[in-house]
């Protein structure tokens, strides 16, 4: 037994026990990295799920809205033709006025059953359209064999069941040669019976630009296909992947093909490899309503996961090296005293973790620049210590700035770590709200939920209107900023209280208006208190000497002087708090405007002609791109509807404005209304994953806007409503 022992003992020495622990800590970390691969790729594909369903949504969005148009024109001439149906003479009037209504309408014809009129041929079908003369009309198309609409379906099926009907598209044959598809609805006539229909050959050219003029990834394409997998439209001929629609359509129509259905959404996919061996997979759903058409989206796993194949790779790499680097560290550890390489441990395992909060603090700052000819920003942060309390903040949102600063009360991690909190709450709340003492009073719930150690922050919030220069802003406790305008100033300013005292505490806002080439400068105490070796202040005044000796620098300039300045009064001194600097100038771009319209209706659903006509006016004195014309006619009107529903009381009536301009670059729409004050723009994205049972009603308009233009922008100035939406071309 003793022997036993003593072989086991010396089979597991302590390099054995070295061997099993870099080994295990091999396979732990192979596993930590497997795992995250698997999870980060699972959190990759639900975000793909969540982008094609949104995608699908958007282009069903644009193909309904198309239809809905179609339908509401001919439904409301329905009346007017069946009046006129017992003289076939006045006929033609009323098909071309239809026809004229809509540049995509190839055609407006009545068909009537065999034989109604007497003393005309049996088959009766009197047809309008559009040529490149101008509006035609042909009193009879029908023709036995040739052209006998008593076998299509246009015909038969309203005829049969005596409802609206969406016939499948095919190609005109009589005049275009084009692929169009046909409404059509019975006609009634006094007596009650259905004697005809009454339809409209819509022109579908249009849908492969509108289909597949934005996408998720460079390489992805849409089409549109009927309700037994037919295609209507697919993606251009010069597009990279456009070999792989035939492929894409097979698989649709493959009853054998392994379908997977997303569970929220209900859309289903297929997954395939391209002819070229590339992953790809195709989401396809059906539209709501009639017809019952489906949008599908083909996507490739190379621009999905790309990235993340680029990441495990390196991260072998790197885990390699952690391997190596893991023997020596336990070699070096048998080398030298236990209790030494104790201290080593501890002090490297406190100094990397500071490193990593250093990193962490530091990544937590705005790296990218804001790219806005109406701004310039600067700002810098110089910590004490590896860590520190000071914070500062900016991003941009609906042609707004939002911007903040901050100083936690002590110093180190205690303070770096609730100025994290705050700092996360601040983009949090800021991406949701544009009021700055909402998003104070938020924040101020947040940080004292749970404070036992009564830590408090001194922050200040500002949002920027890029289009007014309207400055809203709430201070809490922190120091007063300075206007540069000429001389510098500080700006009024109500203290309010600190973050973190007061759960209930009312944050109350102000507002300021910069002029165009006024800088506002934010810093923290670090900048007015930074001693000397006497422990003398550099104080406020030198803040002022300093700028008044550097006048109209840019916002870069003049922190970097401030800096110096600072370095110079403090010497060899240590940095006694953390320096923080912000300042961003005021430089709105003027442009020449070479088009200016307005337009004033009244919050009344039948003026939404007036507007359409008023945009399709604009647009085509711009000479604008049909497509580009129909979203900003799209967005426009969802943008007035809105209004009309929800600014003004029922039945109270008011105006509201419209006026259009265009630079040589831009569109400016202003629309404004003397409504009750509505933030559209701080309402939540819609989750467009959500069927239309489970998804919150309203906020679809607003969201349809956001995707048609640029930029949207709103403010309440004057007791009005200001939206102001924008749009490149």
């Amino acid at each position: 037994m003793r022997k036993l022992l003593d072989k086991i003992k010396k089979l597991f020495n302590r390099r054995t026990w070295i061997t099993l622990i870099i080994v295990s800590a091999a396979l732990l970390l192979e596993l930590i990295s497997a795992a995250q691969y698997y999870y980060t790729k699972q959190l990759l594909e639900n975000e793909l799920e969540k982008k094609a369903s949104i995608e699908m949504t958007m282009k069903a969005i644009l193909v309904k809205s198309m239809l809905n148009t179609t339908e509401q024109v001919l439904n409301s001439h329905v009346t007017e033709i069946s009046k006129l149906i017992n003289d076939p003479d006045d006929i033609d009037d009323a098909l071309c006025t239809i026809v004229q209504a809509n540049n995509y309408f190839i055609g407006v014809g009545l068909a009537f059953e065999p034989g109604y009129y007497e003393g005309n041929d049996e088959l009766f079908e009197p047809w309008a359209f559009n040529s490149k003369n101008g509006t035609e009309f042909r009193r009879n198309i029908a023709k036995r064999g040739s052209h006998d609409y008593t076998t299509f379906k246009f015909y038969s099926e309203p005829m049969r069941t005596g409802k609206p009907y969406w016939c499948d598209p095919y190609i005109d044959s009589v005049e275009t040669y084009s692929l169009i598809t046909t409404y059509s609805i019975p006609i009634i006539n006094k007596e009650g019976r259905r004697v005809g229909i009454a339809g409209i050959d819509l022109s579908l050219e249009w849908l492969s630009d509108s289909l597949n003029n934005r996408h998720m990834y460079p390489s992805s394409f849409c089409m549109l296909l009927t309700d037994d997998g037919k295609l209507i439209s697919q993606p251009s001929k010069n597009h990279s992947r456009y070999k792989d629609f035939d492929d894409a359509i097979r698989l649709i129509n493959d009853s054998t093909a392994d379908v997977r259905t997303v569970a929220k959404s209900k859309i289903k996919v297929i997954e395939f490899e391209s002819e070229d061996g590339q992953d790809a997979c195709v989401f396809f759903h059906h539209m709501k309503g009639n017809p019952r058409w489906m949008v599908a989206v083909v996507c490739y796993d190379k621009e999905v996961y790309g990235d993340l194949y680029k990441i495990r790779l390196r991260t072998g790499l790197l885990m390699l090296l952690g391997f190596l680097l893991l023997g020596y560290i336990i070699y070096r550890f048998l080398k030298n005293n236990k209790r030494m390489a104790q201290n080593e441990i501890e002090r490297e395992r406190l100094s990397s973790e500071l490193q990593v909060a250093k990193r962490i603090q530091s990544e937590m700052l705005p790296h990218d620049d804001i790219s806005h000819s109406n701004i310039d920003i600067a700002a810098t942060l110089l910590p004490a210590r590896e860590v520190g309390g000071d914070i500062y903040d900016y991003f941009m949102r609906d042609e707004k700035l939002f911007f903040c600063i901050g100083d936690a009360s002590g110093k180190g991690v205690p303070s770096a770590l609730i100025m994290s909190v705050t700092h996360s709450m601040f983009r949090s709340f800021g991406s949701r709200e544009s009021n700055p003492a909402r998003i104070m009073q938020s924040i101020n719930q947040a940080v004292c939920h749970g404070n036992d150690s009564s830590m408090f922050v001194t922050f200040f919030i500002g949002v920027l209107d890029l289009p007014t220069g309207r400055l809203h802003y709430c201070n809490a406790g922190h120091d007063t900023p300075l206007i540069i305008s000429g001389e510098p100033q500080k700006l009024d300013v109500k203290a309010n209280i600190v973050l973190g005292i007061v759960s209930d505490w009312f944050f109350e806002g102000q507002e300021a208006l910069l002029k165009p080439g006024d800088t506002l400068l934010l810093y923290t105490d670090g900048l007015t208190e930074a001693m000397d070796a006497n422990h003398n202040q550099f104080g406020l005044q030198r803040v002022m000497e300093t700028i008044a000796s550097h006048p109209d620098e840019a916002p870069q300039q003049l922190l970097d002087a401030l800096i110096s300045a600072t370095s110079h009064f403090v010497g060899n001194a240590e940095q006694s708090d953390d320096l923080t600097l912000f300042a961003v100038r005021y430089t709105p771009a003027v442009k020449e405007t070479i088009l200016n319209q307005e337009l004033t209706i009244e919050n009344d659903l039948s003026h939404i002609a007036l507007v359409n006509d008023f945009v399709t006016g604009f647009c085509d004195r711009l000479i604008l791109d049909k497509s580009l014309a129909t979203n900003m006619r799209l967005a426009i009107e969802e943008a007035v509807v809105n209004i009309i529903n929800y600014a003004y009381p029922k039945d109270e009536k008011g105006d509201i404005d419209i006026v259009a301009s265009a630079t040589s670059d831009t569109i400016e729409w202003v629309i404004t209304d003397n409504g009750v004050a509505f933030a559209p723009t701080d309402a939540p994205d819609v989750d467009t994953s959500l069927s239309a049972e489970d998804r919150q009603i309203g906020g679809l308009g607003i969201f349809l806007v956001r995707q048609l233009m640029d930029t949207i922008n709103y403010e309440r100035i004057d007791g009005k409503n200001v939206l102001t939406l924008t749009k490149k071309y």
